[in-house]
């Protein structure tokens, strides 16, 4: 580990991952949202993997389910993104996707959190806006964090747009993108 100014700066995955600095968040793993996703159980099992290395290395983790608003709540950004997510001409026709208590909002089985792992609802994109956390990757290094992506264990409902995604925090540079059998490692497993 280098230290200038008194900061300590890591400069290996090992140094970013020391459990006692770590925490995991297991972003959206929710049934409705996985079932759009063509390779599911490739992920959850991957995120699986992750999750098992993370609880025996005594990582904190946050679980993360977007839930939506009743339509007759949302505001105009909502509306105006449920409506081209849901494909509909009039807002008359959107649905809230996500209800809290609904079927489709819940963490999916196989990873379901422990009773020492925090559930975090959020309203937004980012894990970082509205939650005790503070978005997801790029919020993450805009506020002085060491963002660790488990590439092998994402996945987007547009596999070009996912793609696009690492490509552009891979660019950027500020972010650690590895696979999950990195991990483990890194925390000792």
């Amino acid at each position: 580990m280098d230290q200038l100014n008194g900061l300590d700066i890591p400069r290996t995955l090992e140094e970013v991952c020391r459990p006692e600095k770590l925490a995991l968040l297991v972003y959206d793993m929710q049934v409705g949202i996985l079932e759009q996703i063509p390779d599911r159980a490739q992920v959850v099992a991957k995120v699986g993997e992750v999750l098992e290395s993370a609880r025996a290395a005594g990582v904190r983790t946050y679980f993360t389910r977007h839930v939506t608003l009743p339509v007759e709540l949302m505001g105009v950004a909502q509306l105006r993104m449920w409506r081209t997510w849901q494909r509909v001409e009039r807002l008359e026709d959107v649905r809230s996707p996500f209800p809290p208590d609904a079927p489709q909002t819940q963490i999916v089985p196989e990873l379901a959190p422990t009773a020492k792992e925090a559930v975090l609802d959020k309203l937004t994109m980012s894990a970082f806006a509205g939650t005790p956390l503070e978005p997801t990757v790029r919020h993450a290094t805009d506020l002085g964090f060491i963002p660790v992506v488990i590439t092998d264990a994402c996945r987007a409902g547009n596999a070009e747009a996912g793609a696009r995604a690492i490509d552009t925090l891979r660019f950027l540079g500020d972010s650690l993108l590895i696979e999950a059998a990195e991990f483990r490692a890194a925390v000792g497993e």
